[in-house]
């Protein structure tokens, strides 16, 4: 059964092998659009047996693959991107109708995908070794890249289409075989990548992917057929990952989770900064590792910019993310809903006040069965609340106000997350300051959102990274490679050749 059956009525099949195949498990689950309620799909949670058949499918593949020319390979990469194009905006709408993001940010995220693929199109180039002649009399060395083998990736829900491409195609295009597990919550859009990559004539075993859930997951950490894992969730989770994993001795990327800071300095540039904060803390309905949830307001900066952050946070128009126009989605589940809603609760117990409210949304644009959070903002946040320190991963923005520079990078550098941060100024010493001192992995200047693009790794430090080689850029070739060294003599190098060119 592919993705073009009828979504209200199938049970989703995984793809081994180079086939859509039926997965053995007994269990499944709904899979819902968070804005109305309704069941799309029903997805399976597969057994370790499907996965050790993925496993297989993939470990057999690997020799004729790796036998591919990196050109050829290429070559299928742009192959993807072309056939990626040509869904974007159905792979788009997928972003939306199973993760509940509005469909200008599905558009936006699906953008960014191809962009990925885009990036690994340059493998001919960047899985380049290096060489020295002469390291001894008659000596050369060299170092080789060559493929690590069968590689997995564990996926959340947030960027259905972006985060598995974080992996995918730099994994293949270095010749490794891959295995995908994707979020129960949102297998929907993988679907369709899957259904273009089937469409380009790999060995089949080349890519992989298993619906599931825990039981997918420790297998992927367990199995011995399994060289390197890439992992993308909350922080806890990305420690286990991290630590089971490397200890069955595989190579293992973990990105976790994070609580991002927005410094405003007295001098920013008010109406451009207040866009800035809107689309970092309530893009996505806040449901991005990326996402800006803290504010951190220099001296008089704060009563410069909250009337307007709040008269621009009450316009935005929250409903179903399909339709053109909303600005808020809503968040994935009435689990993600009603827990977004106890911590905005724990906030004002806390002492925080609330600048807008955004636990009880209703209008004409909301659906009734829908799982919506408003955009909301805690002012008056103390850096030591439990809102200014742990993620809420929803639309809510907490505000500290500080005296000075100085003081509001301590707030930065005191959480244990280091994924990404940003500042508001025209101040080129306050940047250099700040973005000298900062222990966070992506700093934005004047950007809400620092995510780097393709061609960078998204280096996030501290407890929202665990490893040693970053998502994508080039980072992406260290992780999928490993690096040979050869060191050679020839005894005839040295005599004889200049006599063969002179009788030639």
């Amino acid at each position: 059964m592919s993705a073009a059956t009828t979504p209200s009525t199938r049970l989703l099949d995984n793809y081994v092998g180079g086939q859509w195949t039926p997965a053995s498990g007994t269990e499944e689950l709904d899979v819902t659009n968070p804005a109305t309620g309704e069941v799309l799909a029903r997805v399976p949670l597969s057994s370790s047996s499907d996965l050790d058949a993925a496993v297989r499918a993939a470990r057999a593949a690997l020799p004729e693959w790796r036998a591919v020319s990196v050109i050829a390979r290429a070559r299928l990469l742009f192959a993807l991107r072309e056939g990626l194009e040509a869904r974007k905006e159905e792979l788009a709408r997928a972003v939306t109708t199973e993760m509940g993001k509005t469909i200008v940010d599905g558009r936006a995220e699906v953008a960014r995908m191809i962009e990925m693929v885009e990036a690994a199109c340059a493998i001919p180039t960047t899985m380049q070794g290096r060489i020295l002649e002469d390291v001894a009399t008659n000596v050369d060395a060299e170092t080789v890249r060559q493929p690590v083998g069968v590689c997995a990736a564990i996926v959340p829900f947030n960027f259905p289409a972006m985060v598995p491409f974080w992996f995918l195609p730099f994994a293949i295009g270095c010749g490794n075989t891959f295995v995908l597990k994707p979020s129960e919550q949102v297998p929907l859009t993988q679907q369709i990548a899957f259904e273009v990559l089937d469409g380009l004539g790999l060995p089949p075993g080349v890519v992989n992917l298993v619906n599931g859930g825990r039981e997918v997951v420790e297998g992927i950490l367990d199995h011995p057929g399994i060289d390197a894992v890439s992992f993308v969730g909350s922080a806890p989770v990305a420690r286990i990952v991290y630590e089971r994993a490397a200890k069955a001795g595989k190579r293992v990327q973990a990105l976790g989770g994070a609580k991002n800071h927005m410094v405003v300095m007295p001098d920013a540039v008010i109406d451009k900064t207040v866009d800035g904060l809107i689309a970092s803390g309530f893009g996505a309905a806040g449901q991005r590792c990326m996402a800006g949830a803290v504010v951190v307001t220099v001296g008089e900066a704060h009563d410069k910019l909250m009337p307007a952050l709040r008269e621009a946070t009450g316009k935005l128009r929250v409903g179903d993310g399909i339709e053109e126009g909303v600005d808020v989605g809503p968040v994935v589940s009435a689990t993600a809903r009603d827990r977004i809603r106890d911590w905005i609760d724990r906030g004002v117990s806390e002492g925080a006040s609330l600048a807008v409210d955004g636990r009880d949304v209703e209008g004409d644009d909301v659906p009734a069965d829908g799982s919506y959070v408003g955009p909301t903002i805690l002012d008056g946040v103390k850096p030591e609340m439990s809102v200014a320190q742990e993620e809420i991963f929803g639309p809510v923005l907490t505000v500290i106000n500080v005296g000075t520079l100085d003081e509001a990078i301590e707030v930065v550098n005191s959480s244990r997350f280091g994924n990404g941060v940003s500042i508001f100024t025209e101040s080129g010493a306050s940047v250099r300051h700040f973005r000298h001192e900062v222990e966070v992995g992506m700093v934005g200047v004047n950007i809400g959102v620092a995510a780097p693009v393709a061609f960078f790794p998204f280096s996030g430090w501290k407890d929202s990274f665990l490893g040693d080689l970053h998502a994508h850029g080039p980072d992406a070739v260290e992780f999928y490679t490993r690096k040979k060294t050869v060191t050679s003599r020839w005894f005839s190098s040295g005599q004889g050749h200049g006599q063969y060119f002179v009788e030639k």
